[in-house]
């Protein structure tokens, strides 16, 4: 009896001593564990809170909001203009500080730019607290708008949309101004289209055969344009979306469009004639003679 007893007390040691073996085994695995996640974590890139969309939003729809909610987001890759949560744990916008996504008095954002569900918002893709989203919003500082009559042939057979850029060209007389008659000059170049007749989305692919498109412009530009507008016709030419050249000066009239060359003008030397005075008692009369050779 004695035996069985200590045999049950030695396997229990022993079993007592395995358990205590294989928890201390799992508690430095765990140990090592945490260790690995904390060197990871302090290697990984700062995370800052921004604010997305929860649903997909097309141009003109009011943004509130149950449209939006914070996400984990890259600090070192952030685009221009999200909205980051800021110490009161608010949203700012990196593009204008102090601009908060939804301010005290709630006034109303709409969307300019569609979004995807998730996506980071974006201050360019919304209006400001109050503002609509019609074409007091699209202009950049300093710029205004400016309307331009177009056609199926100038308005480049209704492929303009908002957000497009285009060369503008001048096509008029300019009469006695040099004597060549009918020109066609370029007069601006990459203009920026925000409105394509009463249409301001960007979003928009389908061609439209519009009437007017409206460009942004400077006050300076403006009046060019208008002045432009008022003595001829204006062709817009649409500029690639990747393209950053700037196009060079250019102007075309009929001389030159149907590879007329000016002719050097012919020089005629004329006779040289000489003569002399001759008095015949009160008159005096001219009379041709040889002239003297050099």
């Amino acid at each position: 009896m004695r035996f069985v007893f200590a045999l049950v007390l030695i396997a229990g040691i022993g079993l007592a001593g395995f358990a205590v073996y294989m928890a201390q085994n799992y508690m430095s695995e765990m140990g090592a564990e945490r260790d690995r996640l904390l060197a990871a974590q302090a290697a990984a890139p700062p995370m800052v809170d921004v604010v997305v969309v929860t649903k997909d939003k097309t141009y003109g729809q009011v943004l509130s909001k149950e449209d939006v909610k914070w996400m984990r987001w890259q600090k070192d890759s952030l685009p221009e203009g999200v909205f980051v949560r800021d110490a009161s744990g608010f949203a700012e916008g990196s593009v204008e500080p102090g601009d908060s996504l939804f301010p005290e008095n709630s006034r109303e954002r709409f969307v300019i730019t569609s979004m995807r569900k998730f996506e980071p918002l974006l201050a360019h893709k919304v209006t400001r607290p109050g503002e609509d989203a019609g074409l007091t919003s699209r202009l950049s500082k300093g710029m205004r708008a400016f309307a331009i009559r177009v056609d199926v042939s100038s308005g480049v057979s209704g492929f303009l949309r908002p957000g497009d850029r285009v060369d503008v060209y001048w096509t008029g007389n300019t009469g006695s101004l040099d004597g060549r008659g009918e020109i066609t000059k370029l007069i601006e170049t990459s203009i920026k289209l925000i409105a394509v007749d009463q249409i301001a989305d960007t979003d928009r692919t389908a061609p439209v055969i519009a009437r007017t498109v409206t460009a942004e412009a400077t006050p300076q530009q403006v009046a060019k344009l208008t002045q432009a507008q008022s003595t001829g016709k204006l062709s817009l030419s649409l500029v690639g979306a990747e393209d950053d050249t700037v196009a060079q000066v250019s102007q075309v009239d009929q001389r030159t469009l149907l590879g007329i060359q000016e002719s050097a003008p012919i020089i005629v030397e004329k006779e040289q004639v000489c003569s002399t005075k001759i008095r015949r008692g009160a008159d005096v009369i001219q009379q041709e003679i040889p002239c003297p050779t050099n």
